[in-house]
Parts: C-alpha cells; sequence; structure tokens
C-alpha cells in the first residue's frame, strides 16, 4: 500500500483516495468524449439554435398561433362571405377558403424559413461569430450546416402544425384523412425556399439591407403571383411564370391534392415533388459548401 493510501494492484483501499488514471487512460478518455460530438454533433448545434430562439419566443408563439388566427378570420369571416361563388379549381368548385387554406400553410412555413435561414446564419458568422466557436472543437463545417437546419425545422415543425390545426378547426380541410400530409409538404416547401436563402445568407461578409430586397421583390411576389388568392391560370401568361418558378406554388398544388382532393394528373404531382426536392437539396449542397469555405479561412 502506498502513501495515498491504496494498493496499485487492488485499487483504493478502504477510505483511500482514487489512485490518478494513467496516461493511456486519459487518452481512450479524451478520445472516446471527442467521438461523441463526431456522431452527434449536428444535433449539439440544433440545441443551441433552438434555446437561442427563447430570446424571442413570444414573437414565435405569437407567430404559430395568431398569424393563422388572423388570416382565418379574415378570409372565413370577411373575405369568404363577401365571394358568393365557389373557386374552380380543375374542374371542381371548392370554397374560396378551401381553396386558400393550403397555400397559406405553405407561406407559413416559408416565411418561418425567411427568418430564420438569414439573420441568424449572418450573426453566426459576422456578429456573435458563434460559428467559428464551433468550428474550433471537434465539429465539423458540414455538421454546423446541418444542425443550423435542423433548428430552422424544428420551428417550422412547430409552426406547421399549428397552422394544421386551425386550418382543421375552421372546416378548411374536406379531406383530413389525406391532409395531415400537408404538414410534411409544408416543411419541404420551406426547406426548399430556406435551404437557398440560407447559401446566400452564409456568403454575404457585410449587411446591406440584402435580406430586405429579398422580402420586398422574391417573398413578396412570391406570395402575390403563386396562386395563393387565386387559381394561377387566371392571371396573364407574362405573370404566370412566378409561379412555375415559385416553391410555393408547387408546395401550394401539393397542398391542395392532399386537402380536397384538386385534380392533377400523376406527372403533374411528380414534377412538384421533384421540383421542391431539387431546390431543398441543392440548397443544402450549396449551403455546406459555403460554410465549409468561410469556417476554413
Amino acid at each position: 500500500m502506498d502513501h495515498a493510501g491504496h494498493d496499485p494492484r487492488t485499487g483504493p483501499a478502504p477510505g483511500g483516495v482514487r489512485p490518478q488514471p494513467s496516461l493511456d487512460e486519459l487518452r481512450s478518455e479524451a478520445l472516446a468524449a471527442g467521438r461523441r460530438p463526431r456522431r452527434f454533433g449536428s444535433w449539439y448545434v440544433t440545441e443551441h439554435m433552438v434555446r437561442a430562439m427563447r430570446a424571442y419566443g413570444w414573437t414565435i408563439i405569437v407567430g404559430a398561433l395568431g398569424q393563422p388566427i388572423l388570416y382565418l378570420l379574415g378570409l372565413a369571416v370577411g373575405l369568404a362571405a363577401l365571394i358568393d361563388a365557389p373557386i374552380v379549381d380543375g374542374g371542381r368548385d371548392v370554397s374560396y377558403l378551401v381553396f386558400v387554406a393550403p397555400a397559406l400553410l405553405m407561406t407559413a412555413t416559408i416565411s418561418v424559413a425567411s427568418e430564420e435561414f438569414t439573420y441568424p446564419v449572418m450573426a453566426g458568422f459576422k456578429w456573435r461569430r458563434y460559428f467559428f466557436g464551433f468550428s474550433a472543437s471537434a465539429l465539423s463545417s458540414g455538421q454546423i450546416a446541418t444542425g443550423v437546419v435542423f433548428g430552422a425545422m424544428a420551428r417550422m415543425i412547430v409552426t406547421a402544425v399549428a397552422y394544421y390545426a386551425f386550418l382543421w378547426l375552421f372546416g378548411a380541410v374536406p379531406d383530413p384523412a389525406t391532409g395531415w400530409i400537408g404538414i410534411g409538404i409544408a416543411l419541404l416547401a420551406g426547406a426548399a425556399f430556406g435551404l437557398p436563402l440560407m447559401a446566400y445568407a452564409g456568403s454575404i461578409e457585410d449587411d446591406r439591407g440584402q435580406f430586405a430586397l429579398v422580402q420586398r421583390f422574391v417573398f413578396m411576389p412570391m406570395f402575390l403571383f403563386s396562386g395563393t388568392f387565386y387559381p394561377l391560370d387566371t392571371l396573364p401568361v407574362w405573370l404566370q411564370w412566378i409561379g412555375w418558378i415559385s416553391p410555393l406554388w408547387h408546395a401550394s398544388e401539393l397542398g391542395r391534392l392532399v386537402t380536397y382532393g384538386s385534380p392533377q394528373s400523376a406527372e403533374q404531382t411528380m414534377v412538384h415533388v421533384v421540383y421542391l426536392a431539387l431546390l431543398a437539396a441543392g440548397g443544402y449542397v450549396a449551403a455546406r459548401r459555403v460554410f465549409t469555405r468561410r469556417l476554413a479561412k
């Protein structure tokens, strides 16, 4: 038994002190601790992004609950009451509220994407620079980018579920057996719009009002001219192209398919899905490359 009160062969003696670990034991412990961030690193970043949302938590709650109430009251009690004639969608007559509801659901998640993939991304690189702190640890740039995406998607899920619940309560979902799929479509719409925007936000070195321009000249025209409040084919042909390239129109058409069975061919449905998936996948790849390039500086 040595001066510390333990036998090196049997471990600590009763009432003794725990022996100091060997160098090999410390090395093994450090390697084990390093593997965990490598395995779950994206979720650590996600946790940080979600916790950071507490700073504007009331904004999230009001947006997720208040916005659908105001929109649906305005449409169901206000505008829809003035529009007696049904909307003709692909030869099928539906009420105005039922027609508009899926587009509002898609707009809600796209609006969240326009918030979470702009200033928070720029803050991570320029103002608060926490992305560089993450990068100095065992986290890779790809994990950091993925964690930012997961964090934004977490808020989108809350918004989409809350919005869909209000749509159902207002009777705007004639086919609830398939209407709930609209939640997943809304998440895909948010990713299709938000991930390319995330790549753009990550590439900006200085804030010169770029995000305000995106809101005014990308988001608002998309919202107004993507068949949100009326069928796209009622617009002049020279304006319909805005809807054709808009993720909102493609997502709204899918939402109308699952909520009330809007007449669509299988080819049309496939085009909508593939277009949204390509935008999301391409935006994600571009965002990872931007994060890798900037965090390597």
